[in-house]
């Protein structure tokens, strides 16, 4: 079961295995799993009838996209500047 869970949260979440792997800009990535996550806040207030919570849930999830970015982009260009493998 984790493995399942493990599987469908890469395979929605992480950029080199969604489709959105295909753009190479990743401002352009975060833009759309932006534009993703507010569209999902929208219909789960929706669904449960609570507009109050609206806002609230999409600067949630801004801010947990925008951390998880910026991360992966540190990761990244510290990866690309320092040869870790080397040192392994």
């Amino acid at each position: 079961m984790q493995k399942f869970i493990h599987d469908t949260w890469t395979s929605i979440m992480d950029a080199e295995h969604n489709p959105l792997r295909h753009i190479p800009d990743t401002s352009t990535r975060h833009l759309i799993l932006q534009l993703l996550a507010w569209m999902w806040c929208i219909i789960f207030a929706s669904a449960i009838g609570s507009w109050h919570f609206l806002g609230l849930s999409a600067i949630a999830h801004s801010l947990l996209l925008a951390g998880v970015v910026i991360t992966a982009t540190t990761f990244e260009s510290t990866a690309s500047k320092y040869d870790y493998k080397r040192r392994l």
